[in-house]
Parts: structure tokens; sequence; C-alpha cells
């Protein structure tokens, strides 16, 4: 699925700065759980990931980072990291900003460019933010994750599983995915490979909705299957 020019400009995710808890939430109400829960299971994947790499992360960018949504979990699951909220919406930075003064550092994107040197980060991580860009910029995109991480530094993206129906749903009737065009996980996988990362790896997640949340420790057994409502790809940037 290719998408040109149809992606949501910056304008448009600043309309949604002020009510974006809100209007997520009532996207999501039918899961039974919170915007809270989405970001901090996400969090705490990379979290997980990273240990059984044998790695920790003291400079990690949170990558579309909108309202600051993830901060508070980066805070638990990673307490001594330092940490940037990129976005290209300064609408929402702001309103980040003003949610968390002093546990991030937010800084605005022009789309293009990250702007910071080679070799800054150990992490960078995005949930939900590259079926808002246009498909044929994430090539481009991902080669500037590579170039700002450190060698051995670790890439990881969440996104909607366009295999599952109600994920589908969801996406068709959140007003600010209205322009969104979501990914095959193969295509965002085979983009981290000609992007030049290595050690790529693809789990899916969330299979149990909420009112059934204490079947999720079966859930561990189920990351193959292309069934869940969100998979992540993860790679590693192993030459300088």
């Amino acid at each position: 699925m290719m998408l040109d020019s149809t992606a949501m400009t910056p304008a448009e995710f600043d309309q949604f700065a002020d009510a974006y808890r809100t209007l997520h939430h009532q996207n999501i109400r039918f899961s039974g759980e919170s915007p809270e829960f989405f970001a901090e299971y996400k969090v705490k994947d990379a979290w997980e990931l990273l240990w059984k790499q044998g790695k920790s992360a003291t400079w990690i960018l949170d990558f579309g980072a909108g309202i600051g949504t993830s901060v508070a979990p980066f805070r638990k699951y990673f307490p001594r990291a330092s940490l940037t909220c990129l976005d290209v919406s300064e609408k929402s930075l702001a309103v980040g900003r003003a949610r968390y003064p002093d546990l991030a550092e937010f800084r605005a994107f022009d789309g293009k460019r990250i702007p910071f040197p080679e070799n800054t980060f150990d992490l960078i991580f995005a949930a939900g933010v590259f079926h808002h860009i246009p498909h044929g910029e994430h090539l481009d995109l991902l080669r500037e994750w590579r170039r700002v991480l450190r060698p051995g530094g670790t890439a990881l993206l969440f996104e909607h599983n366009p295999f599952n129906p109600i994920t589908r749903h969801a996406v068709n009737t959140c007003p600010f995915d209205d322009n969104a065009h979501l990914i095959y996980p193969s295509e965002l996988r085979r983009r981290l490979r000609e992007a030049g990362f290595e050690q790529i790896g693809l789990r899916y997640r969330l299979f149990v909705p909420g009112f059934l949340r204490f079947l999720r420790p079966l859930e561990r057994w189920l990351s193959a299957c292309p069934l869940g409502a969100q998979y992540f790809v993860h790679g590693v940037k192993i030459a300088p």
C-alpha cells in the first residue's frame, strides 16, 4: 500500500493536540484498556528486548512522540536515561512540554532530517507513527534513524496490524487516523533491512481484550501468530 500525498500534515496534528488523550480513549474503549496501558506495554516491550540482548539505553529518542504519552513509562523503565521527544507538531510538543517539563527534552522535527549528529542514541522508538508518514519516505527516515544511532543501537517500531479486523475498524473510525495507511509487517521489516539494519525481528502483540487480561501471560507463546492487534519490528545498527 503506497501513500504519496494524503499523509497528515503538522497543522492537522496540531488540531488534535489538546484533545488527543480523550479522542484516543474513546476510540479504544472497546478494548477495555486506557491509553496509558497501550503506552506502557510498548515501552516495557522495548525494555525487555534490550534486556534479552544484554543491552541498556542511556540515550533514547521517542520519534513522533506527540504530546509525550510515552514519557511516564520511559521514566519508569529507563529512569536514568536521557529522553528526547521528537515530533513535527509544535502544538503537540508544547502540550508535552507542559505536562512533563523536567522529564524529557521536546524537540521539533522538519519531517526529513533528525536534528542530532551521528551516533547519538542507543534506542530509537516509534509507537504508531509510520502509518501517518507517506510510505515512499519510510526508507529515507529509517536511514536517518541509522545515522543517529550508535553502533549496536536498536531501532524499534510499533505499528497497527492490518491483518487484524478489529484493528482495521479502530483505525477507520479514529479521527486522527483519517489519512493513515497501515503497513504490512513484511514491508516494514524489509525497509529496515534496506536501510542497513541487521538482526531484524518481528513480534505480534495484543491478542487478549481487557476483560480477559488474566490470560495475557499466554501471549508470549503467540508472538509469531499474525493476528495480534499490533506488532513491532526491530533491528540493530552493526557497522559504524
